[in-house]
């Protein structure tokens, strides 16, 4: 039932998602925890926030989960470098956990729901394995939203691209949007939705995410899947290559990210 990971784990990924925090990213979710809570964070990837959600629930137990062995590998390094011993680690399908009904006080996935192939199912399946009173929360992207300045008819193409790469791959982009009407259709009737932002506007965070996506566009696996679909050429992914690091450069570089959220009770 998983769609294709459009991302994948090259260094120019991981240095996006390494740069996540539960404070950053999972802000939504903080005041939900305690400690003593058993959590599921699902498609935990480099481990970042999985480690920084550890530690608000020690010494209650998580249990990450990815798709398989080699990205799990990620997350298990973070919680070695940084000597937390209360994480379990399992490879595990969102659409089809691997845990008895009412496991866990709280559920957690973190741009999950816009790759995979079900996403109702998935949080079906988050919804059954989390405790009566339990928290399920997601956050997803919604690219359909996101906002820069200066224009750039670069990164314009980039977002077009990605998001026809990504529906090619089965999953939904524009996600966070739709949390709300996920949940509700996978039996949820106690949702708070909400949003967020990221926002990229200092010197420093504009070349960090402008200089990131520059090589993302021709290192990733992203670039792979849009050329062998055909939907842009080496020299296509050069040019918007070197968009995004002229953008970068402007003194005006403002960019924003919209992120959809949803907590539920179970």
């Amino acid at each position: 039932m998983a769609a294709v990971y459009t991302h994948g784990h090259h260094e120019s990924v991981l240095r996006s998602h390494r740069w996540r925090t539960a404070e950053n990213s999972a802000a939504y979710l903080l005041p939900h925890l305690s400690p003593g809570q058993t959590l599921l964070d699902i498609g935990a990837g480099p481990g970042t926030i999985t480690i920084d959600l550890a530690a608000r629930v020690a010494p209650g137990r998580v249990t990450a989960t990815e798709i398989d062995d080699e990205a799990l590998a990620l997350s298990r390094a973070e919680a070695a470098a940084r000597g937390v011993t209360t994480v379990d680690f399992a490879v595990a399908d969102v659409h089809a956990l691997p845990y008895p009904d009412d496991s866990f006080d709280v559920v957690h996935a973190h741009q999950v729901l816009q790759h995979v192939a079900d996403p109702v199912r998935a949080l079906a399946e988050m919804r059954r394995v989390c405790r009566p009173g339990g928290v399920v929360a997601a956050r997803d992207s919604d690219y359909d939203r996101f906002a820069w300045f200066p224009a750039a008819p670069e990164l314009d193409e980039w977002l077009a691209l990605y998001q026809a790469t990504a529906r090619a791959n089965g999953g939904e982009p524009d996600a966070g949007r739709r949390l709300h009407h996920w949940a509700r259709l996978a039996g949820f009737t106690d949702i708070t939705p909400g949003a967020s932002v990221w926002c990229y506007a200092s010197e420093e965070d504009r070349r960090w995410w402008g200089g990131m996506w520059a090589d993302r566009v021709i290192e990733s696996d992203m670039a792979r899947q849009a050329l062998a679909a055909g939907f842009a050429t080496p020299e296509d992914l050069r040019r918007l290559s070197a968009g995004w690091r002229s953008w970068s450069e402007s003194p005006d570089a403002w960019f924003t990210l919209l992120h959809g959220e949803i907590i539920c009770r179970a």
